[in-house]
């Protein structure tokens, strides 16, 4: 029997409770999304309207259309790799822990310590690409009311706009799973229809248009580095960025009908379909621009929207800029969920501090509340640096990218490590299991040192790339914390009770819904 994409899949499925009493958990959350709200969390995630968009100026001084354009396939090509390898494991073991979970479970020995680092740093990297999300949103809103209002698009009101988003994300997250599912549905087609609105009105309505040889052969280097190659390479940022946060799909399973197959297909899909859409909005953006100078300089701050507004007009463009901000706040949204369900799995095993108390839910929607806020509060003070360093939104972007990618492959190279004694849910990769795990592991590794490295020359304060500061102050927090305290007491994730207890406290949430 097959799967969708040709991929091997067992016959045999448990039921979704069962299965995770098996894994010793209850079923607290209300399971109530289908597969395709599944997947909607993911492309809400990853949102090409958000990454793609918000980080165009970076990749337009960074590589220029060259990077952007053929940066875009080449990443997206070892992303899926890495998708798939994830998707794999997460028909295993569909939990809300996730990536930290797999690790416990499939490392051959230290299997605690395995699981501590890799949640750290999924954790790192998840409140990381929600600052990244949301003080990209409040860029582009900022933007609009300064061409609309005379708002002015200076740092603190950005960082103002930024905080406002959060609380908004904080509350919507709060009400409950179904309407976050709801949006989440909505979303995934203002992204696709969005796309092809922005990319139809670039086509049609300007009377000029970039040569091809332009979109897809023009280099640009305004880094100060003179190595080309390098500076290429730094230009994938905006293809890397933009494809995370798909492991949203796995965290969403305790809450996903159907898990062990909604969560892999719903990982895989949302790389798919952003592949293709994501270069459609690439490709349609760079034939817009009318003046490339005039759009790394524009009075906007948003290179994206200075091209809306040249290409197609003032008010056209404004209009293009607000399908941009809708799709920026759906993927906002839709991050803090999949943070809070990551940091409630995570309390839920003891491993972060005050655990019971984020580990806590909400009776009456059956949602972690306070995981939701921790997740708020934790981005709020990572979009801070901004207010003094100009490059703290693209370091922020990295911090996200290493964070998640380094967390998503420990479980792939475990499951290699694994081989033929890898117990295999209904999808799975058969064969290709291990040499397309070998393969994203490579890769991680190589993206995890390209994006702590300087990103222009000279060196300076205010373009200083913190991302290894930030990496050594809460990451190298949680290693002292493992090596004076955890590991004597953490061994990785609990068991919360016998089958006959975990149905037990199943009946009296159902009696309390």
């Amino acid at each position: 029997m097959t799967d969708q994409l040709g991929v091997s899949a067992a016959p045999a499925d448990l039921d979704d409770d069962t299965r995770l009493r098996q894994m010793g958990y209850a079923q607290e959350l209300r399971r109530s999304m289908s597969g395709f709200s599944n997947f909607a969390v993911s492309f809400t995630i990853i949102s090409i309207l958000s990454g793609c968009l918000t980080l165009y100026g970076v990749g337009l001084n960074t590589g220029g259309p060259v990077a952007l354009i053929w940066g875009w396939p080449l990443v997206g090509a070892f992303v899926v790799l890495v998708g798939l390898g994830m998707a794999e494991v997460c028909s295993s073991y569909p939990t809300a822990g996730g990536l930290y979970y797999w690790a416990a479970k499939l490392a051959p020995r230290n299997g605690a310590a395995w699981s501590w680092f890799t949640g750290w740093f999924n954790l790192v990297g998840q409140v990381a690409v929600t600052a990244g999300i949301d003080y990209g949103a409040a860029i582009f809103l900022n933007a609009f009311l300064e061409l609309t209002t005379g708002f002015t698009a200076v740092p603190a009101h950005t960082i103002m706009l930024a905080a406002i988003i959060l609380v908004v994300h904080g509350l919507l997250n709060t009400f409950g799973v179904r309407l976050v599912a709801l949006l989440n549905n909505i979303s995934v087609w203002w992204h696709l229809i969005g796309v092809l609105v922005i990319v139809g009105v670039l086509l049609i309505v300007p009377a000029h248009h970039q040569s091809a040889s332009f979109v897809f052969g023009h280099f640009v280097n305004n880094t100060g580095w003179g190595f080309a190659p390098y500076v290429f390479l730094l230009g994938l940022l905006n293809a890397q960025y933009t494809l995370t946060g798909f492991d949203a799909s796995a965290h969403m399973t305790e809450e996903t009908k159907g898990a062990a197959r909604s969560g892999p297909r719903g990982i895989l899909n949302s790389i798919l379909v952003s592949l293709v859409a994501g270069w459609v909005l690439l490709i349609g953006l760079t034939f817009a621009i009318q003046n490339y100078q005039g759009t790394l300089t524009s009075a906007t701050g948003i290179a994206p929207a200075q091209i809306f507004i040249d290409a197609a007009g003032q008010k056209t463009g404004e209009f293009l800029l607000l399908i941009a901000i809708g799709a920026q706040l759906f993927c906002g949204m839709s991050s803090v969920t999949a943070n809070s369900r990551m940091i409630y799995a995570f309390a839920r095993d003891g491993a972060v501090p005050g655990a019971n108390f984020w580990h806590r839910i909400n009776k009456r929607t059956r949602t972690p509340t306070n995981s939701v806020w921790l997740a708020v509060v934790g981005a709020f003070v990572l979009m801070l640096p901004a207010l003094w360093n100009t490059t703290a939104y693209a370091a922020v972007t990295s911090i996200a990218v290493i964070g998640l990618y380094v967390a998503y492959v420990i479980p792939v190279f475990l499951r290699v490590r694994q081989g033929d004694r890898f117990q295999r849910g209904p999808w799975h990769l058969g064969r290709w299991g291990k040499p397309i795990g070998i393969v994203a592991t490579a890769w991680v590794v190589f993206i995890f040192v390209l994006f702590i490295l300087p990103t222009a020359s000279p060196v300076s304060f205010t373009n200083f790339n913190y991302t290894p500061v930030a990496f050594l102050v809460v990451l190298g927090g949680a290693g002292v914390w493992w090596a004076v305290s955890a590991r004597k007491w953490f061994t990785g994730p609990r068991v919360q009770g016998t089958e006959a207890e975990l149905a037990a406290v199943e009946r009296e949430l159902e009696n309390l819904g």
